[in-house]
C-alpha cells in the first residue's frame, strides 16, 4: 500500500472521533474520497493482517482485488450521487488468502470523507439467518397465541356438549362415541396448555449453573434411555453463573436433548447411540444484532440420522416434525425459552452429527 503525509495531530482526532467503531465486529474505516484512510477501526486491522498505523494514510481501494470499483463508489459519494452503495468484492489481507466481503460505502456528515462497512459473507450469511429465525420465533409466538385462544373456547363447548349428550343417552354403543369426543377434546385441550404455556408462566429468575441444568436433564435423559445410550459431558467449568429462568432452561435443554434421544431409536439399538453436551464461552461475539463480550455457547450434538432435508429449514416451526406421531412442539418451545433469554438456538445438520447450539449472554 502507497502511504500518503498524514499527522500524528490528525490521526489522533480520527481516533478520538470514530473510536465507538472499535466496538464493531465488521470491518469499518473512514475514508476520504479520494481512497485514502482516515481511521481504520481494530476488526478491520485484524482482518487485514497490519498495524492501524499502517492503515491509516494508505489508500483503501488498493486494499482489494478490483480497486477500481471502490474507486468509482467513493467518488459518487463524493459527488452526492447517492446515500449508500452495497456490493460484494474480495478483500486483500497481507499474508493471507482474499476474502470475500459485502461492501457498504455510505457518506458522513463532513464533505468529502465516507464510511466503508466490509461484511465477511460468511458473516453477512450468518446474520441474515440469525434474523431470519428471530423474525420466524416472533411470528411463531402471535400464531401460536391466537390459535389456542381461537381453538380453547370451541373446544371447552364440544367437550360439554358431549357431556351432556351422554347423560341422555342409554345405548352404551353409543356412549363409547361420546366418550371418544371427550377423550379427544382432553387431548386437545392439553395441547392448546402446552402452547400457551410459555406465555403464562411468569419468567423466574435467579442465579443458574449451565452445568447443573445439563445435569439435570442428563439423568433425565439417562433414566428414560438406560441402555444402547451415552451422555457424554465436555464442560467448561470457568462458566460463570448467570440470572435466568433455570426451569425454563432444563425445559428447553431437555426438549432438545429428548428430540436427539428419539432421532437415535436405531443407534440405541445397536448399544452406539451418543449424545454429547458441551459448553464454552464465546467472546465479543455479535448475534440478534448485538454485540457481546462474553456469551455461553452449550451445545448438544447427537450422532443419529440427522435432521430431514425437507424440514431443516422449518425444524423451530410449530407442528413441524421429523418423527411420526411427534408433535413439533419441542423445538419451538425451546426457542421461546432461549429468546426469554436474549439468546437463540441455531442447528447445523448432516447424517451422522446434529449440533443444536445455545447462545445466552453473560454478564
Amino acid at each position: 500500500m502507497k502511504k500518503t503525509d498524514h499527522s500524528a495531530d490528525a490521526s489522533e482526532l480520527a481516533a478520538s472521533r470514530f473510536q465507538s467503531f472499535d466496538l464493531l465486529a465488521t470491518l469499518v474505516a473512514v475514508v476520504k474520497t479520494n481512497g485514502v484512510v482516515v481511521f481504520a477501526n481494530a476488526a478491520l486491522e485484524d482482518a487485514l493482517g497490519t498495524s492501524r498505523r499502517t492503515i491509516e494514510g494508505s489508500r483503501l481501494p488498493d486494499c482489494f482485488t478490483e480497486p477500481q470499483i471502490l474507486h468509482n463508489a467513493l467518488e459518487g459519494a463524493g459527488s452526492n450521487e447517492f446515500a449508500a452503495l452495497r456490493y460484494d468484492a474480495w478483500l486483500k489481507p497481507l499474508n493471507r488468502e482474499a476474502l470475500p466481503v459485502h461492501v457498504v460505502v455510505a457518506q458522513t456528515d463532513r464533505a468529502g470523507e465516507a464510511i466503508v462497512e466490509l461484511l465477511p459473507l460468511e458473516q453477512q450469511a450468518k446474520q441474515d439467518r440469525e434474523e431470519r429465525l428471530m423474525d420466524q420465533a416472533q411470528a411463531n409466538k402471535e400464531l401460536i397465541r391466537n390459535l389456542a385462544h381461537e381453538i380453547k373456547n370451541p373446544l371447552g363447548g364440544i367437550r360439554g356438549a358431549a357431556q351432556l349428550l351422554q347423560m341422555e343417552i342409554e345405548s352404551k354403543e353409543l356412549t363409547e362415541y361420546t366418550q371418544v369426543i371427550i377423550h379427544e377434546a382432553d387431548r386437545l385441550q392439553t395441547l392448546v396448555d402446552r402452547l400457551l404455556a410459555p406465555h403464562r408462566r411468569p419468567h423466574l429468575v435467579g442465579d443458574v449453573n449451565i452445568h447443573e441444568v445439563c445435569e439435570r436433564v442428563r439423568s433425565l435423559i439417562l433414566a428414560e434411555f438406560p441402555k444402547g445410550l451415552k451422555v457424554l459431558r465436555d464442560y467448561d467449568t470457568s462458566i460463570p453463573d448467570f440470572r435466568g429462568d433455570r426451569e425454563q432452561l432444563i425445559q428447553a435443554v431437555l426438549n432438545i436433548a429428548h428430540n436427539a434421544a428419539q432421532a437415535l431409536a436405531e443407534r440405541i439399538a445397536a448399544g452406539d447411540a451418543q449424545i454429547s453436551f458441551r459448553s464454552r464461552i464465546a467472546r465479543q461475539i455479535t448475534f440478534g444484532k448485538q454485540r457481546y463480550r462474553l456469551a455461553l455457547e452449550l451445545h448438544v450434538i447427537d450422532n443419529g440420522p440427522g435432521v430431514p432435508d425437507s424440514i431443516k429449514d422449518r425444524i423451530f416451526y410449530p407442528l413441524i416434525s421429523g418423527r411420526e406421531g411427534g408433535s413439533g412442539l419441542g423445538l419451538t418451545l425451546a426457542q421461546t425459552f432461549v429468546q426469554q433469554h436474549h439468546g437463540l438456538i441455531e442447528c447445523e445438520s448432516v447424517p451422522g452429527r446434529t449440533d443444536f447450539k445455545m447462545l445466552i449472554p453473560l454478564p
